[in-house]
């Protein structure tokens, strides 16, 4: 019976979180965003374009054999700083 309720709480959560993401990217892409949202999101966008481009002429201009794209340079100098902010936003943000 208890093991039962625990997966139906964690069921239901998990839903909800899923439910709320879902939103989320209903919102974001159905062009009802303010100015001030628009110019973080493109900040962030460009940020990690910026980073990818930069990372791939740091592997085209190696001195060494492997002139691969480092995904991981640009998974942690791109991606994560670009959306962390966002992370302690949805952290610390206040509760209508």
């Amino acid at each position: 019976m208890q093991q039962d309720l625990q997966i139906q709480i964690a069921t239901n959560s998990g839903s909800m979180n899923l439910q709320k993401l879902k939103e989320i990217f209903q919102n974001l892409f159905s062009g009802d965003l303010s100015k001030r949202k628009k110019i973080y999101i493109t900040i962030s966008l460009g940020w990690i374009l910026l980073i990818g481009y930069l990372t791939w002429w740091n592997g085209i201009s190696s001195l060494s054999l492997d002139k691969s794209f480092r995904w991981d340079e640009w998974f942690w100098f791109g991606i994560v700083p670009a959306s962390v902010p966002y992370l302690f936003y949805y952290i610390w943000k206040k509760q209508d």
